[in-house]
């Protein structure tokens, strides 16, 4: 099997994927309508859900939206998640294009993301799923968690193939041949790619 610039996929090795922990953002049980009574309690069960599913061995992809905050505080915590850490840029990592800073900034904040253990990968991509060839993005071809669509020179192009995606919150799970992997829509735990192959499979 092979994933983007990936030659070899050990078998033994569980891939999982998720978006959106806005780790350290103060309104987003508001404005998501998560469960949580504050964003310490949110913060601590992102963390703990996490590592009770993912093994140091394992590989999560995150399309997105690692956190908000204040960046250094709130990737101090995501360096406590367990595994192989790679980023899919979302709107709010600031190593994404979208985000506005100099050279030196942008130098700067991506050294953060790569102390925290991340591997930050290009914006849209494509993954092998069980036999699926799926792309991969921060955005879904269409729709939002707002009332109309952002960004929307830096979405993926709808071929007619299944995308995985994040951005959309609690909007929906599955959206036609969209697959939302946001935590919001997955108790706030990384989805197994086992899952995500049933899904592609029943469609």
């Amino acid at each position: 099997m092979y994933i983007y610039d990936e030659t070899v996929y050990d078998q033994d090795v569980k891939r999982w994927w998720t978006s959106d922990l806005h780790l350290g953002h103060a309104r987003i049980n508001e404005l998501a309508g998560r469960p949580f009574a504050s964003v310490d309690e949110m913060n601590a069960a992102i963390v703990e859900r996490w590592n009770a599913t993912v093994s140091p061995r394992d590989t999560v992809y995150v399309l997105g939206d690692v956190c908000m905050g204040d960046l250094r505080e709130s990737l101090a915590l995501a360096a406590q998640l367990q595994g192989r850490k790679r980023l899919v840029p979302g709107n709010h990592d600031r190593v994404s294009s979208l985000y506005r800073g100099s050279p030196v900034k942008k130098a700067e904040w991506r050294q953060l993301y790569l102390n925290a253990g991340f591997e930050v990968l290009s914006e849209e991509l494509r993954a092998g799923i069980g036999d699926a060839s799926v792309k991969v993005s921060h955005f879904p071809y269409d729709g939002d968690s707002h009332d109309e669509d952002r960004y929307k020179s830096s979405r993926p192009i709808d071929d007619g193939g299944w995308l995985l995606h994040g951005h959309v919150h609690e909007a929906w799970k599955v959206r036609g041949r969209q697959i939302n992997v946001g935590c919001d829509v997955w108790n706030f735990t990384p989805v197994s790619e086992e899952q995500l192959m049933e899904i592609i499979s029943d469609g």
